[in-house]
């Protein structure tokens, strides 16, 4: 039965005589208040706000059964996988409806696993989480990070394997960074940020990030500086010890640009000096692994989809470097060394295949897999003859498989049992053509059976950025949405990574309209295949996805009936002045550039709403404590929206407290939150939710 459509009364939002000169343009702001996130009017106005979303969505009759629906499916055992140090294994596992997954360990995989670091017992509301570990070469030692609220800072302690006992030891001001043990396991190396103010932390720009050496049981005062760069606030540091315990390796990252540095210090030498072995950012270079002074790289230099190539660190001239695995059509993702072998991971149109090489490069074979969908895995040391994988689909849970390298068996190590029957839905892979002709893939999935009658309510999600690539994988909250009798499809957007480094540039910077284009093409391709109809499509995405849901809402308020835009980057304008905001530069370019700003300006959500137009129903998600995304983007586009917004379609915010971006984020929460996002598209979408007789 469609439901009356009242118009909302929204919160007051004042506004301030705030303008901005950019290059000559005058811009007003006048939201700027509510960057202030600690002012008490911006604490009034996310309680104002949270109170009239909140109400709504209790409101929906359908709501309480969707989340017991969600529930319900989500309590089933979820496995992470294995790995293995010293002579035992490790692997996280939640229970069902643990707000976080507990790490596990054992000696050998028919023991009992015994709970080595539960963080469920770290807080009494879930919302402390496990967000790092490095277990030393003996395998005796623990070193954890775990972040509070869903902040990006992390904290790092040590625990005793045996006992189960932390140590003195206590690191703090982590940020973007994880820890490498030396070999003789008396410490390790991990990167930094100085202190911040403790009132701004969760806002202030991070720089000067520096590499440190922190040795057990001594303060992190004492610890040593092992390498920084002063002249360079924007350089990061990600230190790795190979597997022979001989080099540190230092991955130099700016930003979120792919290219990177590589440096490294030869651990036996005690006053040996960092080498600069790569020192332009000029491509991506992922270390491998190390036969003596011959180092392994994954890279994308003179070659966008990926190759593997050889530099003896004697003779490091350019011209000595040696390409083991040229590029192949497909996308290299990833590469590991088991069985004295290379293992590589390629997507081919967004699925994986697995593929094995020598060390000269020769192509051995290809892994069979249980299906096309998503595999990660494949990791472990050199010379392991076994190894772990992980496999999953839009209506496969992720299973975990032990493989064996020298028979090729792979067996099931631990399976998942979710209370659904995967044969009653369909997959398949369609590709369209964008507004400049380019061929897009994009993934359908839904129950068997549907009629093409154009009245399926259809959920398009997408990313589009920062060279992430979207391949299969199950979700419980997709599941939910699907039974609901909804269709799921997800487009592989230009800006992504599924088809190398040029797919992701032709989605970058001056090109970032073609991502948008690409997803209001994909919407147009399910409207005139008769999937849906503008009445019953919504589009959702989080992140650099709730930039590009926001813009695509705003250019063509037509084209969907609702839109949930999740801790979206909303002000093109100012996003590089807030703690990490800084490093999409390379992504979307920088304001203070009079060229980039005109193509920012052009498509910033903030700036391109126009007072009077009937915007589809809108849910904006945040979190109070984003500290990646701050969620000042999303109130300030919600104060503007509200006020541009004519008719009738709700334009609401909902505003997590203590949680962050995502990361880490409690069971309870998730679900939650995705019982408010269906139950908000059933009401958008019309959708007749049939009266569940379960109690």
């Amino acid at each position: 039965m469609p439901y009356s459509k009242k118009p909302l009364t929204y919160p007051e939002s004042h506004k301030v005589e705030q303008v901005d000169d950019y290059h000559g343009i005058k811009v007003p702001d006048p939201y700027r208040w509510l960057e202030n996130l600690e002012s008490e009017e911006t604490k009034a106005w996310i309680e104002a706000q949270n109170q009239v979303t909140f109400s709504f969505l209790s409101e929906i009759p359908a709501r309480e059964q969707i989340k017991q629906r969600l529930t319900k499916l989500w309590d089933y055992e979820k496995y992470s996988i294995p790995f293995k140090e010293g002579n035992r294994y490790f692997y996280y596992k939640n229970d069902g409806l643990q707000n976080q997954s507990v790490l596990y360990t054992l000696t050998s995989l028919d023991d009992e696993p015994r709970v080595l670091l539960d963080p469920n017992l770290l807080s009494e509301d879930g919302t402390v989480a496990l967000t790092g570990i490095a277990i030393s070469k003996d395998g005796k030692l623990l070193a954890y990070g775990i972040s509070k609220s869903g902040s990006d800072w992390q904290e790092w302690k040590v625990r005793d394997i045996e006992t189960g006992e932390d140590l003195s030891d206590h690191l703090q001001w982590i940020k973007f960074s994880g820890a490498s043990w030396t070999h003789d396991s008396q410490g390790f190396f991990y990167s930094r940020y100085d202190e911040p103010n403790e009132a701004t932390q969760f806002e202030d720009v991070n720089y000067y990030q520096k590499l440190f050496y922190h040795r057990l049981g001594t303060p992190q005062s004492e610890d040593i500086l092992i390498y920084h760069r002063a002249e360079q606030k924007e350089w990061g540091f990600s230190g790795s010890v190979t597997e022979d315990g001989r080099y540190l390796i230092i991955s130099v990252w700016r930003g979120t640009d792919t290219k990177n540095l590589v440096f490294y210090k030869d651990l036996t030498e005690p006053n040996g000096k960092v080498v600069e072995l790569i020192s332009f950012f000029e491509a991506k270079y992922s270390f491998i692994d190390n036969d003596g002074s011959v180092f392994w790289f994954q890279t994308d230099l003179d070659a966008p989809r990926g190759r593997v190539i050889a530099i003896d660190t004697k003779n490091p001239e350019r011209e000595r470097w040696q390409e083991i695995i040229p590029q192949a059509a497909e996308t290299l993702e990833g590469v590991g060394l088991l069985n004295n072998q290379f293992v590589t991971a390629y997507l081919k149109d967004a699925h994986t295949q697995i593929k094995i090489f020598d060390l000269s490069g020769s192509f051995i074979k290809e892994i069979e897999l249980p299906g096309i969908g998503s595999v990660d895995g494949f990791s472990g040391k050199r010379y392991d003859t076994e190894t772990f994988y992980s496999f999953t689909s839009f209506t496969t849970p992720t299973t975990i498989y032990r493989y064996d390298m020298v028979t090729g068996e792979s067996t099931i190590f631990r399976q998942p049992k979710v209370d659904f029957n995967p044969e009653d839905y369909e997959t398949k892979q369609i590709f369209y053509n964008s507004k400049d002709g380019t061929r897009v893939p994009m993934f359908i999935t839904h129950k068997k059976g549907i009629k093409l009658d154009g009245n399926n309510p259809t959920y398009l999600y997408g990313y589009g950025g920062f060279n992430v690539s979207l391949t299969p994988s199950f979700s419980v909250s997709v599941l939910v949405w699907m039974e609901l009798g909804g269709v799921y499809a997800m487009p592989n957007l230009r800006g992504g990574g599924e088809y190398g480094e040029e797919w992701h540039q032709a989605g970058m910077k001056q090109n970032k309209q073609n991502v948008f284009d690409d997803f209001i093409a994909a919407a147009e391709w399910l409207i005139d295949n008769k999937y849906t109809s503008p009445e019953k499509l919504a589009i959702g995405g989080g992140s650099n996805g709730g930039l590009l849901v926001a813009a695509c809402m705003i250019q063509r308020p037509d084209l969907f009936a609702a839109a949930l835009p999740a801790v979206g980057v909303m002000d093109m304008l100012r996003f590089h002045k807030f703690t990490i905001g800084w490093a999409w530069c390379s992504e979307y370019g920088n304001p203070d550039d009079p060229e980039d700003f005109k193509t920012l300006y052009a498509y910033s959500p903030l700036h391109n709403l126009k007072p009077g137009t009937a915007y589809p129903a809108t849910m904006i998600t945040t979190a109070e404590r984003d500290d990646r995304v701050i969620p000042a983007h999303s109130f300030k586009f919600a104060a503007a929206l509200q006020a541009a917004h004519a008719g009738d379609n709700p334009v609401l915010i909902r505003i997590e407290t203590k949680a962050g971006h995502g990361a880490g984020k409690p069971t309870a929460k998730i679900i939650e939150e995705a019982a408010d996002k269906w139950a908000f598209l059933v009401r958008a979408l019309d959708i007749e939710v049939p009266v569940s007789n379960e109690s």
